[in-house]
Formats: structure tokens, sequence, C-alpha cells
């Protein structure tokens, strides 16, 4: 047997073909004893002999099972004492978000809406295990009859637990890793929201949101926060905005982006407005949310539209309808009152 061709059993699962190959492992479509069809993902041999290999499929595992969601693959069974050691999760027939649109093209805009929405469902129940899966994108995600499965959680550690890498390196896919990955500083679950937004991101324009240059001009383009966001749909782009936040605290909670999620409104269409000194002010249709709004307008602070803390889970000042905006006019000192000069008596 050569060294790609699949085993034909393992454990008590009969193994049909390979679905995919990464660096820890292969994943297999099988058949359980009872012919339900399974995906069965075993470590390979130079990896199975290493101690931290396992203890970080061991951490997978636990980590899995604290996630209860039908937008999350689920593990259905595991082995990790023996000589191949292994796990078993439900199987999705289908093809990832990256295949789908490498193959077909950017998704429709109602299946945009659909992949946002459902992965932060994915997400909300994730957080809600105390998890961060820290590599969500397009090739971990599943698309079964439209809509998203999260199916590997190859580097998810739950949070405050010890780092699996060494100072200085981290692991994941630098396109939709958040600043704070790369940095190397405190990461939070608002990293899975950053990569949430990249992953919908790539869906809706078929390019990863931070360019495809070299490794470092990403990860410098991710550091800026220079996301390619014009080059998604207006109405898309205020969310995308606030998601992609270069700073963990501005980004909202998962529940907090499923609520905005829940008005995208793919019908808006871009805005205009002529302000008096004759310039074109365009808006996008989820609502200016970066910019300084006119006085009057109901923000209730000063004028100006803020981004809430991460902890916060109203977001209302958000959402839908669009307000129109005052036109920006140039700051200037303020002059001296003029001296008014004495008035003669006739």
């Amino acid at each position: 047997m050569s060294a790609t061709e699949a085993p034909e059993r393992i454990g008590p699962y009969r193994l049909l073909r390979q679905l995919g190959e990464g660096g820890m492992g292969v994943v297999h479509l099988g058949l359980d004893a009872e012919g339900r069809e399974v995906a069965v993902k075993v470590l390979h041999p130079h990896v199975a002999s290493d101690l931290k290999a396992r203890d970080r499929l061991t951490r997978e595992v636990e980590t899995m099972r604290r996630v209860r969601s039908r937008r999350v693959a689920e593990v259905l069974d595991a082995d990790l004492t023996g000589a191949a050691p292994y796990i078993v999760t439900r199987y999705a027939p289908g093809r990832t978000l990256e295949q789908t649109v490498l193959e077909d093209g950017p998704l429709r805009d109602d299946a945009v809406v659909r992949l946002a929405r459902g992965l932060c469902e994915a997400l909300v129940a994730i957080h809600a295990a105390d998890v961060i899966h820290r590599d969500l994108k397009p090739a971990n995600v599943m698309l079964v009859d439209g809509e998203p499965l999260v199916i590997d959680f190859g580097i998810a550690h739950l949070v405050n637990a010890t780092r699996l890498t060494q100072t200085g390196m981290f692991v994941g896919t630098p396109g939709y890793l958040a600043p704070e990955i790369i940095r190397d500083t405190q990461i939070t679950q608002a990293a899975d929201v950053h990569a949430l937004a990249a992953t919908v991101f790539f869906g809706v324009t078929g390019k990863p949101p931070f360019g495809s240059g070299t490794f470092e001009s990403v990860c410098y383009n991710i550091l800026e926060g220079k996301a390619q966001v014009d080059l998604a749909p207006v109405w898309l782009r205020g969310w995308l905005r606030l998601a992609l936040a270069s700073e963990a605290a501005s980004r909202p909670t998962a529940a907090s982006l499923l609520r905005l999620t829940r008005s995208l409104d793919p019908t808006v269409t871009v805005l205009r407005e002529t302000p008096q000194d004759g310039g074109t002010r365009v808006l996008d249709g989820t609502r200016l949310l970066d910019e300084t709004t006119a006085p009057g307008n109901g923000s209730g602070n000063g004028g100006r539209t803020s981004v809430l803390p991460s902890d916060d889970d109203s977001y209302s000042d958000l959402l839908p309808p669009v307000n129109y905006v005052a036109p920006e006019r140039p700051y200037r000192e303020p002059r001296a009152p003029k001296q008014r000069r004495p008035v003669s008596a006739p």
C-alpha cells in the first residue's frame, strides 16, 4: 500500500476514500458499524509519534465536545491512545466554501446572508463553550444545502489555555488571522469575529480581504487594518468594517454581530447626497459606522457614531435605517471678536 493510499479500516470504521489532508493528519470518508457515513481524521504517522501532537489532538477532541450546535460538526468518537490516533465527526456531504467560490465564483447576495448568519450562529455556540477557534477560514467551512457548517477545530483551544506555539510563532492561514495573533498579544474570542468577517468577505468577492501578495505584505495589511472592503457590495461594507476592526475591543461579540447580520438588506443600494458646497457623499446601505454624523441624529454622543465596547451586546444604534450625513467642514481657529469703535455723539 502506498503512503497516500487509505487503510481499509481503522478501529471499527471502514474507510472509503480520502476527503482532505492537512499538517496534522488525513480526513477520510468512512462507515461506522451501522453503515452510516462519518468523517475520520487520522494523524500522520510521523505526527502520531510526537507527544505534543497527541496532546493537540486531545485538546481538539475536548474542545469540540464542549460545543453543541447544528452549525458545528460534532465529535462522535475518538481513540487517542492507539498506534494511529483518530477522531470521528459527523460527515457533511458537499464542498467547502473555498472550493465552491473557486469553482463557481462568488456567492449570490442571499447566499452571503445565509453564510454570515450561519457562521455567527456557529461562533455564538463555540464562544458559549468558552472556546476560541483561531482558524476559521473558507477551507474550514462546508456548504450543505447552502448552509454553513464549521468542520475543523485543528488549532482551537480553550480560553486562557496554554499556548500551543512557541513565542513569536503562530499557526493558521495568514489572510484570515486577526492582528493580535500576528502580534502575539492576548488572543480573545474577538479574533474569531475578525476571521468570520474575512471568511464572509471571501464568499462575496472571491478574494481574501487583505490581498494575496507575499506573506509579509498580507501580514502588513492585516496589522494596518487595510482590508479591501470597497470590493464588497455596499450593503455589506459597514458590517465588514465593524467586524474587521484592527483593535479587538472595537469588534462586536459574535452574538452582537448575529443581531446586526439579521438586519442586512441586499436590496439597499448606494445612497448619495449632494451638500450645498457641490460635493457628493456616498454612504453604504448598512449605515455609516465610522464617520462623523450630523448633530441631532439620535446617537446621543455629540454627533459621532460610536463603536460600542465588545462586552455591550446592544449595538442598537448601529442598525438601519441609514442616516444622512452633513458635509464635513474644515476646522478653523475661532477669530478674536472685533473691538467696536466708540460711537461719537452728534
